[in-house]
């Protein structure tokens, strides 16, 4: 049996919807503006497709087909993140944010947070350290024997 016509139209439709959206497209190509600053664009990227047709009715003697298809794309930029020596910033560009678009938002400033605590904590665990070899080493001292 061979392949009927629409199958062939569903493909191409969606190998052009491939075509135009792809990871790249939802985060973009990294922009390098000085050695120092790294710019990722993030867009939202929506798509749909379509396909129908109808064959021919029974009565005739040819295998005729009729249909048709399309796709739609819709790109808009929502973001960009802006890496500076370390520190990660996201620069939004839509108004009417979602829960997602703000979790995001949010993602580099608590990234920059936990970096900051475990820092911190290292350096509490360290003064704890030498606080601890200092205490064993004073009683060490005050119990030498009396001459």
């Amino acid at each position: 049996m061979a392949e009927h016509p629409i199958n062939g139209m569903m493909g191409l439709t969606m190998e052009k919807v491939r075509e135009m959206v792809d990871a790249n497209t939802v985060i973009g190509e990294p922009i390098h503006p000085d050695e120092n600053t790294t710019i990722i664009p993030v867009s939202r990227v929506t798509f749909g497709f379509a396909s129908g047709g109808s064959d021919v009715g029974a009565k005739s003697t040819k295998e005729m087909f009729g249909g048709g298809s399309g796709a739609g794309v819709s790109i808009q930029p929502i973001a960009f993140l802006v890496i500076t020596g370390g520190t990660v910033r996201t620069i939004q560009l839509v108004d009417k944010a979602s829960g997602m678009d703000n979790a995001i938002a949010a993602l580099p400033e608590l990234v920059d947070k936990i970096s900051a605590m475990r820092k911190q904590s290292k350096a509490d665990k360290q003064a704890a350290r030498e606080a601890a070899q200092a205490a064993k080493a004073a009683p060490a001292a005050d119990s030498a024997p009396e001459a």
